[in-house]
């Protein structure tokens, strides 16, 4: 059992190492990969919309799951049709998410029974997020490659990590093995 996790573990750090490496090498390249991803979930969320609304039993629900299925068609059109406007809205979405997430942060770092470093590294947090969403807005072109360079990172560190802990399970596991033959 070790020795396939651990397996797993390394070529999953070894993919995402990849994938940073492209992603920083070629950050338009990710910047339009996420565009497409966007585009082929909306258009999976359409076909899913559609066989809602023909297993629906009454004629409301029909109605409205059409409706949705036909905005989540118009939504993947839309983004292979002019995928620059589509990254630059993703980037806004971002944008405000971060922001969003940094104020209620920042307000939970004042609720009553909270301790002084928990107090401060919700401030910290929030604050942070705040002004990478402040960032976002103020420049959603350049955010949109700082979004893939940072996934870029992100993938790096995540597959050192993963390579790092599958090279110690595996190191591990042959000593429980050479352990349990008496050697």
């Amino acid at each position: 059992m070790f020795k396939s996790m651990s397996i797993s573990l390394i070529l999953l750090g070894a993919l995402a190492i990849i994938a940073g490496a492209i992603a920083l090498a070629w950050p338009g390249v990710t910047i339009l990969a996420l565009v497409i991803l966007f585009a082929v979930y909306a258009f999976i969320g359409a076909g899913l919309q559609a066989v809602r609304a023909f297993s629906s039993a009454t004629a409301g629900p029909i109605f409205g799951h059409l409706l949705l299925g036909l905005l989540d068609l118009a939504a993947g059109v839309i983004a292979l049709a002019w995928p620059v406007p589509t990254a630059l809205v993703l980037v806004l979405i971002v944008a405000f998410w971060t922001f969003t997430g940094g104020l209620i942060e920042v307000f939970a770092a004042f609720r009553s029974g909270e301790t002084a470093g928990t107090r401060a590294l919700f401030t910290v947090g929030g604050l942070v997020s705040i002004a990478f969403g402040v960032v976002l807005f103020s420049r959603p072109g350049v955010g949109a490659v700082t979004l893939a360079l940072l996934f870029g990172l992100f993938s790096l560190i995540y597959g050192f990590s993963q390579i790092v802990t599958g090279v110690q399970i595996d190191r591990k596991s042959t000593r429980l093995n050479s352990s349990h033959l008496g050697i």
